[in-house]
């Protein structure tokens, strides 16, 4: 069964072409990779029409698709198909109704997943989660988004939006985040804030100047981790997960940002064994989404399933 998925990015569509039939250990075997500019100033329907665009270049490439897998980045309404939220893209989203305009395209049934939760079936499934029983994964970027997955499934929990630990307060009353509340753990540790704490341009300078002994980035970096750690060390008291796998952007900065990101989750997590906290870079790189997207097409449900 070939399927195919796609990853909404704010400026980028990635795709992926998975063979569930399966390859090395009988796990779904990625077949190409691929991307367009999103072109997210056009509003819904253009968005959408790029999307259709990936998926028939991927098909052409690589042939007929049994179903369709879309991440996207926030939340839908589950039965609908339609978008709720999405905090960082812009136009009128809320109330349209991807996934009928997506399966009215491409002919074939389209199964929405929010693209951390995406990221995090990817990672449990081929990459650097494969074979945890409890594993959360985190990705950061232009936002922070995060997923669980428990013996296998990823965890949406009774209105399908679990694993939102990006919104997770840890400021009371802090700065004001996407999704309507203040103090989440985004704000505090998304790009943005690491750029402009460390006075540069984008966050591959910011890396760079730390590497180079630059205490501003460093302390950027230190502060960026200080929050995200906060958030992580709650996630780690209340699971116990196996393994914490950090993905997106911001996660390039390797053992710069993982250090001390771990010693803030073993500082704030007493209870937790801290043996037992294992921070690891993720592996699959920026189509872990895409990837992610036809693992969830593979099952065709609300819950999709890392096997």
């Amino acid at each position: 069964m070939r399927v195919l998925g796609l990853d909404l990015g704010g400026t980028n569509i990635k795709w992926a072409v998975l063979d569930g039939d399966g390859g090395v250990d009988d796990a779904p075997r990625p077949l190409g990779y691929g991307s367009l500019p999103t072109g997210a100033e056009g509003g819904p329907d253009a968005v959408a029409e790029r999307m259709l665009e990936a998926g028939r270049r991927a098909i052409g490439v690589h042939g007929d698709v049994a179903a369709v897998g879309v991440g996207v980045p926030g939340l839908f309404n589950r039965d609908s198909g339609a978008i709720e939220l999405f905090p960082n893209l812009p136009g009128p989203w809320p109330g349209y109704p991807l996934r009928a305009r997506l399966e009215a395209g491409f002919g074939r049934p389209v199964t929405l997943i929010n693209d951390a939760r995406a990221f995090t079936l990817a990672e449990g499934t081929l990459g650097a989660g494969r074979g945890c029983r409890t594993l959360v994964c985190i990705t950061l970027g232009t936002g922070v988004g995060g997923g669980v997955l428990i013996d296998g499934r990823v965890h949406l929990g009774a209105n399908g939006r679990a694993g939102e630990i990006g919104h997770q307060v840890v400021v009371e009353d802090g700065p004001p985040c996407g999704c309507g509340n203040r103090g989440c753990v985004e704000p505090l540790a998304w790009a943005a804030t690491l750029t402009r704490l460390a006075g540069r341009d984008t966050a591959a300078e910011v890396y760079a100047g730390a590497a180079e002994g630059d205490e501003q980035c460093r302390a950027a970096i230190a502060e960026v981790a200080r929050y995200l750690g906060l958030g992580l060390a709650n996630v780690t008291t209340v699971l116990v997960p196996d393994r914490i796998v950090i993905g997106g952007g911001i996660s390039a900065a390797g053992e710069l940002l993982l250090e001390p990101l771990r010693a803030v989750v073993r500082a704030r997590a007493p209870l937790v064994d801290p043996d037992r906290i294992d921070i690891v870079a993720a592996a699959l790189g920026p189509e872990a989404g895409a990837v992610g997207a036809a693992l969830a097409a593979l099952d065709g449900s609300d819950v999709a399933t890392a096997g």
